[in-house]
């Protein structure tokens, strides 16, 4: 018997973007997600994504639904419960007769649960990376050649992926459109947590990240906000979830600066967005934030735990900090040799310096040089670990 004909992608109007993992995540995947809504007209994409992630809704210009979910073979489900059954998610898809479905993954998660979950729902197209052969799983399958063979950013990988079906776009930044309502609640809560301090503008601090192997010391985040206070005569605004408060407030204390402030809890992520957005920089563990200010087009000084090199900052002005390691690419949330020397040998110095040398216009836009997976020298800082002098507050423009 033939097997019936499949529809060509270029037919494809409505579409099932399938990405089940945190808000930065999603948040590298909109380059990939403006080009299959580019590419041809009249395209609508749903995004099927985790709760966390879903909270990015209307700032994601190309998707016109979001539909949050905690699969149960993601790890949003082991870490927060998966509540809505497998079967029932079958039906709900299927009730909206997509055409196609993309699945975006990392090298080290498998795409078939999510393959089996579209073909259920009667999705005709299904395009994914994937190690194994798919068989009638996918009707497109790239092979899964990562790490092994090469390894490429986030952002690239997902272009790449869409690319195979004729996919492509133009301007391949990060995406998040800053509602109005947005900048407007930002801008008061900012004269009442800094009463005429902003006439020189403000930065942003954000201590924290989901995984603790990339969680730079909050005495050096604290040391390192005195600094860029002192020397750019700007406040710094500390924030955090509800749930970061002690560690925000150990920064704020550590700094022993009036000029920097607790934000704790303050802000949902469409505010965090408006507020990055208009603040003169971000300094940053590798978390949503620094994505986040890519998105919206403001520089990054990156304090990046060498535990992944796929996420560095996305075209925006950036350093990205780290002190190169063996046991560097470790893809653990917590460091397995106890001494976060990938993080902790980053001095405060070294991360004031670069965000004085962002402030005054440099810094990088492309991707930086990460050290290779397989040729390394032993705790051997590097250019990008070591950065320029400290900052001298008389030096400032």
């Amino acid at each position: 018997m033939t097997a019936p004909r499949l529809p060509a992608w270029a037919d494809a109007r409505r579409i099932l973007c399938v990405r089940l993992d945190n808000l930065g995540d999603v948040l590298m995947t909109t380059p990939a997600l403006a080009a299959l809504r580019e590419s041809a007209p009249g395209r609508r994409l749903t995004l099927l994504t985790s709760r966390g992630a879903a909270v990015l809704g209307g700032g994601l210009s190309d998707v016109a639904e979001v539909i949050a979910w905690n699969a149960p073979w993601s790890r949003t489900a082991a870490e927060a419960g998966s509540d809505i059954p497998a079967g029932t998610m079958v039906e709900q898809l299927s009730r909206q007769r997509f055409d196609a479905a993309v699945i975006f993954t990392v090298y080290s998660q498998n795409p078939l649960p999510a393959a089996l979950l579209c073909l259920m729902a009667g999705i005709p197209l299904r395009l994914a990376y994937c190690r194994e052969n798919a068989y009638a799983l996918l009707t497109h399958w790239v092979e899964e050649r990562e790490p092994a063979r090469h390894s490429r950013h986030e952002v690239r990988r997902q272009l790449d992926l869409v690319a195979t079906v004729q996919a492509h776009t133009a301007d391949e930044r990060l995406r998040y459109r800053v509602r109005a309502g947005e900048r407007l609640s930002v801008r008061v809560a900012l004269n009442r947590l800094l009463p005429g301090e902003t006439g020189r503008g403000y930065l942003v601090a954000h201590p924290g990240a989901s995984a603790a192997s990339r969680r730079w010391p909050a005495e050096r985040f604290g040391r390192a906000a005195a600094l860029l206070a002192e020397a750019s005569g700007m406040p710094v605004i500390v924030t955090g979830s509800e749930d970061e408060a002690p560690l925000v407030e150990r920064v704020c204390a550590t700094s022993a600066s009036a000029r920097v402030h607790a934000a704790a809890g303050r802000f949902r992520v469409g505010e965090l967005a408006a507020l990055i957005e208009g603040a003169r920089l971000l300094v940053s563990n590798n978390s949503g934030p620094v994505h986040l200010a890519c998105a919206v087009g403001t520089p990054v000084v990156a304090l990046y735990a060498l535990t992944n090199p796929q996420h560095t900052p996305w075209l925006t002005p950036h350093r990205t900090l780290f002190h190169d390691v063996p046991c560097r690419y470790c893809h653990s949330s917590v460091c397995a040799h106890g001494h976060h020397a990938c993080l902790e040998n980053v001095t405060a110095e070294s991360a004031a310096a670069a965000g004085i040398e962002l402030l005054r216009g440099g810094g990088s836009r492309g991707a930086d040089a990460m050290p290779a997976a397989a040729a390394w020298t032993p705790l051997r800082p590097l250019a990008t670990a070591a950065g320029p002098a400290p900052p001298d507050a008389a030096a400032m423009p």
